[in-house]
């Protein structure tokens, strides 16, 4: 307590004893130097506005009074602050104490903090340490388990089962578990050789054992492989089950030449020998037996387009066809390229049972439908079981088809010479040309030169035989066809079926060669019908021979082929043309006077001669009254004849048409001259008929029968 009272009466002492300190009044000190003039009546502006200010201006008291009785109040308010503060001395003293106090606190918790933030700063370097630490020990361990995982499947692969050994010792090749441990070798046999290429010491382990398994594996599949080739060899064995199941273990194969290329190739070898005796036997005997069931009756050389019914053969000839049409229509042998160009093939044994016969085309798609499927699975077989492609299945299959192919061949060869059936031949040219196409929509090319080899040997037999019917054509003699008649010759007849079958056929495969010589056939059976029709003494019958031929052969023609072809079109305008000729011809005994008369007379009035008709005037009134009494009779007989002269009654209809339309022009063209100078004021003019009634009366006229 002393000593808070020594220093309560020193703060005393100094108060007592302090100056006041200068008073500091700012922007409002007029002895400054910083006193700016520009802002004085601002300041007394605001202290105007002061309330005190103004309550002391309102009451009019002196200012400097004023100022002194402010400053008497401030002090007394001074010295009464400065007892209050001596008043609370010792609180101020303890409070000053305690702040002291919180100085020590707070400087000793500055130090530990301090001490804190070291110890925080060793922790991070520490972190940062293990930080790094982690990291290596990290990168090591990825390091390990890399080189483990590497180790061990280095030491599965290396590494030789006793499972693997005891099936592959033990367990039949067709079982699943040998076929699954056999891959499994020949990947460690894989393996161990491209390692030991590395120097691998551990190689050296398992070699031995590998070689013995590989050696074992061998045998085994050897064995197997062989006894299902040699199955292949047995009478009535169906090979494509052995081929099927070889396909199953296919892996054996690719076994034996990754492993042991002198035992793959004796398989191979030994496949090959056997299929194909296996093909050569059963096509040889399939097409012997086959050919048996041809039909006896076939077309010689003596059974051509050209050749006379009449014509004698000789006494060693062979009998000819009982109905040598018959090598010219095609019929329902077309049937053989659409719906049955994959049918079934023809079982010998059951056709003969049945009795049944074939024309060669039939017996050649059957013979050729049966290699293309056997081949085709045999391609792909050779290319899926010995992983061959391209040249190298192709050389292999030759090997295997080679020989039954030459005597595919050698059998065509034969029976091409001997042909003379250009239908029979042109259908298999067709069924060669769609076959190749089905196999290269199968993607086998394997027989794309036998089939060209085929090309061009029925090309040159089909080009001779057309060669000898048109020559045939062309050295018919009219005179030594026998009795001739108007009605459609047997040469045409024939000449109208085979061209309509071979147009119809060539529609579907186009080639310029067919179509030059069918021109040449077409031009000379042209001249052929020319040649027939110079035989009959009048031109009537002459036209009527000519149109009852170009009739029937454009219909003919046109059953067989479409509408716009070459053939039908100069048929169609041959017949128009003497179809517009015969309708004069037959007119003219009936009407000639009056045609005769048209034509003239049109000719002057065309040429401005019409004076030169004044003198026929008797001559019109004869046309007039004579058409006039005979014009339904001459049409009666007219119809008659032409029904009775066309054995295609719709065309006779239709000329019979053309000619009463073409008499009702005439009639119509001869009232028109009439109708001009010089004839227009004959009276004669009176009695003729009206077109329209003429028209009429015509239209009741029937065809007769």
């Amino acid at each position: 307590m002393a000593t808070t009272d020594v220093r309560t009466a020193d703060v005393i002492h100094e108060d007592e004893s302090l100056d006041l300190p200068e008073l500091n009044l700012g922007v409002l000190d007029l002895t400054s130097d910083e006193f700016i003039l520009d802002e004085v009546d601002i300041h007394i502006q605001q202290n105007l506005e002061d309330d005190v200010v103004k309550a002391a201006l309102e009451s009019g008291v002196d200012l400097r009074q004023y100022s002194k009785q402010v400053e008497a109040e401030l002090q007394t308010v001074e010295n009464a602050s400065i007892q209050d503060y001596i008043k609370e001395s010792q609180n101020i003293a303890s409070l000053h104490n305690q702040i002291s106090a919180c100085d020590t606190i707070l400087e000793r918790m500055e130090e530990m903090l301090n001490g804190f933030q070291s110890d925080l700063g060793s922790l991070s370097a520490e972190i940062q340490t293990l930080q790094n630490q982690s990291i290596a020990m990290n990168i090591k361990l990825k390091n390990r388990q890399a080189v483990r995982g590497q180790l061990s499947q280095f030491v599965d692969e290396m590494a030789v089962q006793e499972s693997m050994i005891t099936h592959i010792l033990d367990t039949s090749v067709t079982e699943r578990q040998f076929l699954e441990q056999l891959h499994e070798l020949n990947h460690k046999i894989s393996f161990v050789k491209e390692q030991s290429f590395k120097e691998a010491i551990s190689c050296k382990d398992v070699q031995d054992i590998l070689e013995k398994l590989k050696l074992k594996a061998i045998a085994k599949i050897r064995e197997f492989l062989l006894q299902k080739v040699n199955q292949m060899r047995k009478p009535m064995t169906n090979y494509q089950l052995q081929q099927n199941t070889m396909l199953k273990f296919r892996f054996f194969f690719e076994f034996l030449l990754a492993n042991e290329r002198h035992i793959a190739k004796e398989v191979r070898d030994d496949y090959v020998d056997t299929m194909s005796k296996v093909y050569y036997s059963y096509f040889k005997g399939y097409i012997s037996r086959l050919m048996k069931l041809q039909y006896d009756e076939v077309a010689d050389k003596e059974d051509l387009m050209g050749v006379e019914d009449t014509a004698k053969r000789g006494f060693f000839s062979k009998p000819s066809l009982k109905n040598r049409s018959t090598v010219f229509t095609l019929g329902n042998r077309g049937n053989i390229i659409n719906n049955n160009l994959e049918a079934p093939i023809i079982i010998p044994h059951a056709a003969q049972k049945d009795d049944t016969k074939h024309t060669f085309e039939s017996l050649f798609r059957s013979q050729h439908y049966a290699l293309l499927d056997n081949c085709c699975r045999e391609y792909l077989f050779v290319c899926d079981f010995f992983m061959v492609s391209g040249s190298s299945a192709q050389d292999l299959f030759n090997a295997i088809m080679g020989k039954t192919l030459s005597m595919f061949l050698k059998h065509m060869d034969m029976y091409t010479n001997e042909c003379f059936d250009s239908i029979a031949v042109y259908l298999c040219l067709h069924i060669i040309l769609r076959y190749r196409m089905l196999m290269h929509k199968r993607a086998v090319p394997a027989l794309d030169k036998y089939w060209e080899t085929l090309l061009e040997m029925l090309w040159p037999r089909f080009e001779y035989i057309l060669e000898l019917n048109i020559h045939s054509i062309k050295e018919a003699d009219p005179q030594r066809m026998g009795s001739i008649d108007i009605r459609p010759h047997y040469i045409t007849r024939r000449y109208a079926e085979f061209s309509g079958a071979i147009v119809s056929l060539n529609e579907t495969f186009p080639d310029e060669r067919v179509n030059r010589l069918l021109a040449r056939l077409m031009s000379d059976v042209e001249n052929f019908i020319l040649r027939m029709a110079a035989e009959f003494p009048l031109r009537k019958e002459q036209l009527i021979f000519l149109i009852n031929n170009y009739d029937m052969m454009l219909n003919v023609i046109n059953e067989r082929t479409a509408e716009d072809s070459r053939e039908s079109d100069s048929f169609r305008q041959l017949l128009e043309a003497r179809t517009h000729e015969f309708v004069e011809e037959v007119l003219m005994p009936h009407f000639g006077a009056m045609m005769m008369f048209v034509k003239d007379a049109e000719s002057r009035l065309e040429r401005g001669q019409a004076d030169m008709m004044k003198n026929q005037d008797r001559r019109v009134e004869q046309l007039v009254r004579e058409f006039g009494t005979t014009w339904k009779q001459a049409i009666e007989t007219i119809n008659q004849d032409v029904m009775r002269s066309f054995t295609n009654f719709k065309n006779g209809t239709s000329i019979l048409q053309s000619t009463l339309t073409q008499l009702i022009q005439y009639y119509h063209r001869f009232q028109k001259i009439l109708s001009q100078a010089p004839f227009k004021n004959m009276a004669v003019r009176g009695e003729l008929i009206n077109i329209h009634h003429l028209m009429v009366e015509v239209k009741k006229f029937k065809p007769a029968f």
